[in-house]
């Protein structure tokens, strides 16, 4: 018997919404409250469990006892590299799989964070001399806000990042190296980052939501994945869904940020949202398109195989824009 997406027409066959529950805690959480809106009691109880068993409490597995994840000799090593083993992907994981916001290990690695990236500037870098880098403090903003990190120098990070917004609306991390147009790969990271921050640790909500919006409009100027001058594709690598992103860019990684913040239903997402219904397979899922290169402590889903995450994220988006 099929089951339907709450809110939505959109039906799943009974094996592909019970293949998501028998998923990671991860998966079961994010299903309840995103796909069959369940008693807030269900969703909390499958929640506490990501820090508890499966892919979340295998990664709180591997943090050494100061906080880091990857770490070596120097107090500086496994902050940002290698990728992805690092304590900042580590961390962007833990924050999409959606451990607790109060979970202490993670708010130790966030005080890491903190303390040894930020710079004079108020933006974060690690591990190379030179200024700030916009992606990555979109990055560590999103970390320390989700996970409600008690520190006022958070606020400067959030000031670093609408300094650094660039005339077109979007971002660039190297605007500092001559880049007059922004990147939709740092765009992303930071409109993700002050999202958090506007969620957990607001401060200038205002200015804060206008430069979401901006940042969002730079987006929809090129329909996700499209040239604002010539309607071509910008890059053929936007249309597969990766999970998890790292700091790469995708459709279905910008939609899914469009129906987090409920934004309105803009007619230049119409090309994007067929993107994704165009990838769902005759079974009902989405497949894992690729993967980015890179050192993983396990892999928790096999490309070119079907995807519970991307099945998961592109069916909230679905139901968003069809709501």
């Amino acid at each position: 018997m099929d089951r339907q997406v709450a809110g939505t027409g959109l039906t799943l066959g009974r094996g592909a919404i019970e293949w998501l529950l028998d998923g990671d805690p991860a998966i079961r959480w994010q299903a309840c409250r995103d796909l069959l809106a369940a008693p807030e009691r269900t969703i909390g109880r499958e929640r506490r469990r990501v820090g508890a068993e499966g892919w979340g409490a295998r990664l709180l597995a591997r943090q050494s006892a100061d906080g880091r994840w990857a770490g070596g000799r120097s107090s500086d090593d496994g902050l940002y590299h290698p990728k992805w083993i690092s304590t900042t992907y580590t961390m962007l994981l833990l924050r999409d799989l959606g451990l607790s916001p109060a979970d202490r290990r993670a708010r130790k690695a966030c005080a890491l964070l903190l303390d040894r990236g930020i710079q004079r500037d108020g933006g974060v870098i690690y591990d190379w001399k030179g200024g700030s880098e916009t992606c990555v403090t979109g990055m560590v903003l999103s970390i320390l806000a989700y996970f409600e990190h008690d520190d006022p120098r958070i606020h400067a990070l959030a000031d670093h990042l609408l300094d650094r917004q660039m005339p077109d609306g979007g971002w660039n991390c190297q605007r500092s190296r001559g880049a007059t147009h922004a990147s939709v790969h740092t765009t992303i990271s930071v409109l993700e980052g002050l999202r958090s921050y506007e969620l957990h640790r607001p401060r200038k909500v205002r200015a804060v939501r206008a430069a979401q919006r901006c940042g969002r409009e730079f987006l929809l100027a090129h329909r996700l994945y499209r040239s604002h001058r010539t309607g071509e594709i910008i890059k053929p690598v936007f249309l597969e869904f990766a999970f998890p992103p790292r700091w790469h860019y995708d459709v279905l990684r910008a939609l899914d940020h469009f129906q987090a913040v409920r934004a309105p239903q803009d007619e230049r997402l119409a090309d994007a949202i067929e993107v994704v219904r165009r990838a769902r397979q005759a079974d009902g899922r989405w497949k894992l398109d690729h993967a980015y290169r890179g050192k993983v402590y396990f892999a928790m889903e096999r490309v070119g195989r079907p995807s519970r995450w991307n099945t998961l994220r592109a069916l909230r988006v679905l139901r968003w824009w069809e709501a």
